[in-house]
């Protein structure tokens, strides 16, 4: 016969077994998460093949609650556009064979502005930590090749950040070449997570495979450190992210186009 003493140790032992269980599958649950996060900002360049899937976090189930409240409004009810119309003018469709020769001076100070319909978006970069990447963006913005682009992506649930620098407007293109990765040891990325205010590189997962797609967090993300920083977002460009960010995306999982018209009608790199 089981004593009382013995019967307490096996349910204790019992309900030990239940949390450890639990715990497993809520690890097994976050490496998937991870993984698909990860997997977000994964872009196409020029004749590759897509790595995302239209919908992939829809898988999150559990997550939908935790949406950020200000960013994320009810799919049900689309917020009010908070931008003005793009200025006219096409998307630039230039394309070049290799990465643009060094001309910027990695020691001095770059700025990027990108006066879109939303208001302007002050950015500073990082010229001598990502030089491949700034000098990149010097050469582009200097031929104009941002100016009338959408940004294409926002992300409203795990990650928070919006995605442009693409001339198709599908998350597909490109400027024919790609540059290396850098600074990707940067201060400021701690614990896996790209603070609010970080301008980074878009990839397509592998490695030295950025183009000309970035993307700006508008609040702390979760993301691994794959994705080049070269520049951090002003006190009045960040307002300017919320307010797009308010407006919500167009699927309501989450992650899609945004629901405000953003357009960069013109992006200017300038030494400072």
């Amino acid at each position: 016969m089981v004593s009382q003493e013995e019967r307490r140790r096996q349910l204790a032992r019992e309900k030990f077994l239940r949390q450890q269980q639990r715990r497993t599958a809520a690890r097994r649950k976050a490496r998937t998460r991870n993984a698909v996060i990860a997997s977000v900002l994964g872009v196409v360049l020029v004749g590759s093949v897509g790595l995302y899937a239209t919908g992939v976090l829809k898988d999150d189930g559990d997550d939908k609650a935790n949406t950020n409240a200000e960013a994320s409004p009810s799919a049900t009810s689309k917020a009010p556009d908070p931008c003005e119309k793009p200025a006219e003018g096409k998307a630039a469709t230039a394309t070049w064979k290799k990465e643009p020769a060094m001309t910027i001076d990695k020691s001095a100070k770059y700025t990027m502005r990108l006066d879109t319909t939303c208001g302007a978006i002050d950015i500073d970069l990082k010229a001598s930590a990502a030089p491949h990447t700034v000098n990149s963006f010097s050469f582009l913005a200097g031929k104009g090749y941002f100016d009338h682009t959408k940004c294409h992506r926002l992300t409203t649930n795990g990650i928070y950040v919006l995605q442009c620098g693409d001339p198709t407007g599908q998350g597909t293109g490109g400027p024919g070449y790609t540059i290396p990765d850098e600074n990707l040891k940067d201060k400021s990325l701690k614990d896996n997570v790209y603070p609010a205010g970080t301008v980074a590189m878009a990839n397509t997962g592998q490695k030295n495979s950025g183009g000309s797609q970035f993307f700006l967090v508008y609040q702390d993300s979760p993301l691994p450190p794959s994705y080049t920083p070269f520049g951090t977002v002003s006190e009045a460009g960040m307002k300017v992210l919320k307010k797009i960010a308010g407006a919500g995306e167009s699927t309501g999982a989450g992650d899609g186009a945004p629901n405000a018209t953003v357009v960069i009608d013109k992006a200017t790199v300038t030494k400072s």
